[in-house]
């Protein structure tokens, strides 16, 4: 399945190693010879050198890098992050990010490079950046600070994230025993 370019994005193709170059930035990435990746009329084509089990897996995997590659340059990637729960709060200070989730002092996180850290008002959090993997990372260990508890559903969620509860205990729904 081909990858087609758009207008304003250039890719260069060293052997193994790819450059794609776009208006929101550059990526390289270097992947396995046995790959092979060419440029026509532009569209990008990934091909194999045999259907043996890790060539296949290979070229699924070189071609979905290849397609985040080429749309993070275009539009880039960008997820969302919802802090729940009462006096949990998120708030901006200069590039960093300063998070208060029930402990004694404020968490300070530092964006990685390449991603910009956003806020929307007092409980969300907006992470955008051209690298679909660093931005999951950061993603990820924001989310990794204070988890959906599983009794209350408080925490840190990726925003869309269903969290299932679980039920408290029996004799506190019916009430104390006489």
């Amino acid at each position: 399945m081909p990858i087609t370019v758009p207008p304003g994005v250039a890719v260069n193709i060293k052997r193994s190693e790819v450059t794609v170059t776009g208006p929101k930035g550059e990526l390289r990435r270097h992947f396995n010879p046995d790959i092979s990746i060419t440029l026509n009329n532009n569209s990008l084509i990934v091909s194999r050198p045999s259907d043996s089990r890790v060539h296949r897996s290979l070229h699924g995997l070189t071609r979905g890098l290849l397609a985040n590659m080429v749309e993070g340059v275009t539009s880039g990637f960008e997820k969302t992050l919802e802090i729940v729960g009462v006096g949990y709060r998120v708030e901006k200070q200069g590039d960093k990010l300063a998070i208060r989730v029930g402990f004694s002092h404020p968490v300070e996180v530092s964006p990685l490079p390449g991603v910009s850290l956003a806020t929307e008002g007092a409980n969300r959090i907006k992470i955008s950046g051209i690298d679909k993997e660093v931005v999951g990372e950061m993603a990820a260990e924001i989310r990794a600070i204070r988890p959906p508890d599983a009794y209350k559903g408080k925490g840190i969620r990726y925003a869309g994230e269903l969290v299932h509860l679980k039920a408290g205990k029996a004799g506190k729904a019916i009430g104390a025993k006489t």
